[in-house]
């Protein structure tokens, strides 16, 4: 089965949109978002270790009694002994012997994480350690008690780790974490080593969008002229995480910033999909989590999509999510002019319309039902009435 995109994944734009796309990209007019995590740009490559072990019954280290010559070599099977107990102390104990499955190179004595599931005949999964992984691990358990910041100051030591199962937990950590609890660690991060990290030509873009994310926690205006030349650059390495390089230049410049944001990407009709899609989630980070620039900016800059027809419908259930009922007379002329190349945006318009409040909304709803009454139907029957801003529970303003 093909694996789901990342959230900050950039969409393609068909000729003709899916049902399913269309259903994802208006319903988010009608629903909260949900609480943004500490790097709303990134998502988990997969369970973190923590997780792992919370629903495990017994996880334990072990060291190997055989080699790969004494080893059951059809079956994989080999008999280990438990040198240390992480979890379910009540089904094992060091010095006890078990037998667990591994494949690969085994010597006396190589160490492993055991995870052991069903404690009446514990099934055991594998993996080797190093040294510093095990140090690592034992430290597992303590953050399960620990604060969302607390955890995160542990793992920021090894967001950079030689160690890459090390590393990856730890960014995987990161993606996982409320966006608030990065403000409680502010004054423990390594604002150089932060901006070492960005220079870093070979970093992936996941690892730059978490890092951009933390600078605008932790950095200044001092940093502006070196964000502003990423986002102007013409190498695609220097402007790798988009999304995230964008949202912190705005954190950080605050609404003056919008200037340079608006001139590039979402005003220049020129600006390719990728580049305008990325200042959108930008935009729309800010208007749900950024607290620092006024919504009433926010959405100016996003009436420049909606003279691009065939993006219109990416920022149109944001306006009415935030109560931006100034585009009554846009929506309609979208409405009219939409044809077979993008007449998916007709629902999102009527959606945007039974939501305002404004008495002229329902006078166009009643035009708009008389050119296309399929699309007005589609929308009463598949969903709700938009709910407001007022019980976003991330709504903010200035």
């Amino acid at each position: 089965m093909q694996s789901k995109p990342r959230p900050h994944a950039v969409p393609s734009r068909p000729r003709f949109r899916s049902v399913v796309v269309l259903l994802a990209a208006v319903v988010a007019c009608s629903i909260p978002l949900p609480a943004t995590t500490a790097c709303p740009f990134c998502s988990a490559v997969g369970q973190t270790l923590r997780q792992e072990m919370e629903v495990m019954d017994a996880v334990v280290i072990a060291s190997a009694m055989q080699s790969d010559a004494t080893r059951n070599a059809d079956t994989g099977e080999v008999q280990m002994k438990i040198e240390m107990v992480l979890k379910g102390g009540e089904y094992v104990e060091i010095g006890h012997v078990v037998k667990a499955i591994y494949f690969g190179d085994v010597a006396k004595g190589r160490r492993f994480l055991l995870s052991g599931v069903d404690p009446s005949d514990m099934q055991w999964s594998c993996l080797p350690v190093t040294p510093k992984a095990e140090a690592y691990l034992v430290r597992i358990p303590e953050m399960a008690e620990k604060t969302d910041a607390e955890r995160l100051l542990f793992y920021m030591e090894y967001l950079q780790h030689e160690d890459s199962m090390l590393s990856r937990d730890a960014y995987d950590e990161f993606a996982n974490a409320p966006y608030s609890a990065l403000f409680e660690i502010e004054g423990e991060m390594d604002h150089d080593q932060l901006i070492a990290w960005l220079g870093d030509d070979t970093m992936s873009p996941d690892r730059k969008r978490l890092y951009l994310t933390m600078l605008g926690v932790c950095g200044s205006k001092d940093d502006l002229p070196m964000l502003e030349q990423m986002l102007l650059s013409t190498q695609k390495t220097a402007r790798s995480g988009l999304d995230a390089l964008i949202a912190c230049y705005l954190t950080l410049a605050g609404e003056p910033g919008l200037k340079l944001v608006n001139k590039e990407f979402l005003e220049n009709q020129k600006a390719s999909y990728a580049d305008t899609y990325a200042a959108i989630m930008a935009v729309r980070f800010h208007g749900t989590e950024g607290s620092v620039i006024a919504r009433s900016a926010l959405v100016e800059s996003l009436h420049y999509i909606l003279d691009r027809e065939d993006l219109a419908d990416l920022v149109i259930p944001d306006l009415a999510r935030w109560d931006d009922w100034s585009q009554v007379d846009k929506m309609k002329e979208l409405f009219l002019n939409a044809d077979a190349e993008n007449n998916w945006v007709r629902v999102p318009v009527v959606n945007y319309l039974r939501a305002c409040p404004k008495p002229e909304a329902a006078e166009v709803m009643e035009e708009l039902k008389k050119v296309d009454p399929a699309s007005v139907r589609r929308a009463n029957t598949f969903f709700a009435i938009p709910k407001p801003a007022a019980i976003d529970a991330g709504a903010k303003d200035q």
